[in-house]
């Protein structure tokens, strides 16, 4: 039986940086849960996800244990991203794809080349992905926000039924949610190992879809919801024909590969579908 562990570990690059590398130097580790090393002044805070794929032992149970999967970044990734930004000071180039690359291959020989994914997450709503079998192009997710009204109402059934099925969210007069969206785009790694900014993401999120969304009724503003009914289901699955070819021209191999809408923090839907055609919205 396969089995696939995650393991986040937090960590924070200071000025002057206390180097991970060494296990019995640095920082106490007093607290690892928020971060090792940990923040000191106005450092840099991360999280790296590194995702490993195999069996368990009959014995043990274990697959993986997680202490050396937390020695192994901080002996191997760790100090590739205190290099990185150590040559990169002064400057927003840097080269994430080939550093993704460069640390997922220096974790695969302690993890007995398991990795199947690494993650790192840059902000609270952005991160960026490298997976094994696709070493040619990294996963940025980026999320966004929008408010809306909409009243759920399917146009093919009776009032009485519309009532019955979707209960107060049928007012006639609607009602609001504040939105999240989240947007996965698979981006190529260039030949100096850097992608697409996530800043050119955003412009294209927004231009093509929050500002049609942002601030609407979407029965009565949206032409897409003027016979279809304002779900989550069909809010995402409208909000991805929205911006499937959105990101063609950002290299080869750029695509949109997954959407997500939350309507409220307990409801997301999820979704991954074909690319239409390009639409003049």
């Amino acid at each position: 039986m396969m089995l696939e562990v995650s393991r986040t570990v937090r960590f924070c690059v200071n000025d002057p940086p206390t180097s991970p590398a060494k296990p019995h130097g640095g920082p106490a580790r007093d607290n690892t849960f928020a971060a090792w090393p940990p923040i000191r002044g106005l450092g840099r805070y991360y999280e790296l996800d590194v995702t490993c794929r195999g069996t368990a032992d009959d014995r043990t149970g274990y697959f993986i244990n997680i202490k050396h999967l937390d020695q192994a970044v901080q002996q191997h990734a760790l100090p590739r991203i205190h290099r990185a930004l150590a040559r990169s000071a002064g400057s927003d180039n840097l080269p994430v794809g080939q550093l993704l690359r460069d640390m997922l291959a220096d974790l695969q020989p302690p993890l007995r080349e398991s990795v199947t994914r690494i993650v790192l997450r840059l902000t609270p709503t952005c991160r960026i992905a490298l997976r094994s079998h696709d070493m040619d192009h990294v996963l940025i997710r980026q999320q966004y926000e929008f408010s809306a009204a909409h009243r759920l109402h399917a146009p093919g059934l009776s009032d009485q039924q519309n009532r019955e099925i979707f209960g107060k969210c049928n007012n006639p007069a609607g009602h609001g949610h504040n939105y999240r969206l989240e947007v996965a785009v698979r981006l190529p790694i260039d030949p100096d190992g850097r992608t697409a900014d996530v800043e050119q993401i955003d412009a294209r999120v927004n231009r093509h879809a929050i500002e049609l969304l942002d601030h609407k009724h979407l029965n009565n503003d949206v032409p897409q919801f003027a016979r279809l009914n304002p779900s989550v289901e069909n809010i995402v699955k409208v909000v991805w024909d929205m911006l499937a070819v959105r990101f063609d021209d950002l290299g080869p191999g750029a695509s949109l590969e997954e959407l997500s809408v939350w309507e409220t923090s307990k409801t997301v839907c999820t979704y991954r579908g074909p690319s239409p055609q390009p639409t003049t919205l």
